[in-house]
């Protein structure tokens, strides 16, 4: 049985996967925090996949592997840049999430110039049924 969004948002380690303009899939391991029935997940502002998510919304997301080895089918999402004022919200739902391994993420975002500066949340969703 193919998995849906419900079944791998609130997995711990997640592949998204963007795409070019030409289609071509761009896998990224990323961490993510579920709120409610959305993945949040915090990138570096300017990133190429916050380009590729503004070029074209269309993600997927996968269980994966702590070094992104996939362990699942991919499942058709949507994504979308937040405002930059939700950054330190979505910095804050990420960080607490994997508390373990932000010992250096919190110290290296402050010395890059803050958190706020250079990062940006996505907003990760379940496609529409019926779309």
């Amino acid at each position: 049985m193919k998995p849906e969004f419900s079944d791998v948002y609130r997995q711990k380690y997640l592949l998204l996967t963007t795409f070019t303009k030409d289609g071509k899939p761009k896998p990224t391991p990323v961490w993510g925090a579920p709120v409610g029935d959305r993945l949040l997940v915090i990138t570096d502002d300017g990133s190429w996949k916050t380009k590729r998510i503004n070029n074209t919304p269309r993600v997927t997301i996968q269980k994966c592997g702590v070094l992104g080895k996939p362990k699942g089918d991919p499942v058709e999402a949507l994504a979308r840049v937040l405002p930059k004022s939700e950054t330190r919200r979505v910095y804050d739902a990420v960080v607490k999430r994997y508390w373990w391994h932000a010992w250096w993420f919190v110290p290296h975002s402050l010395v890059r110039g803050g958190i706020e500066k250079v990062h940006v949340g996505l907003e990760i969703t379940a496609v529409p049924a019926g779309t």
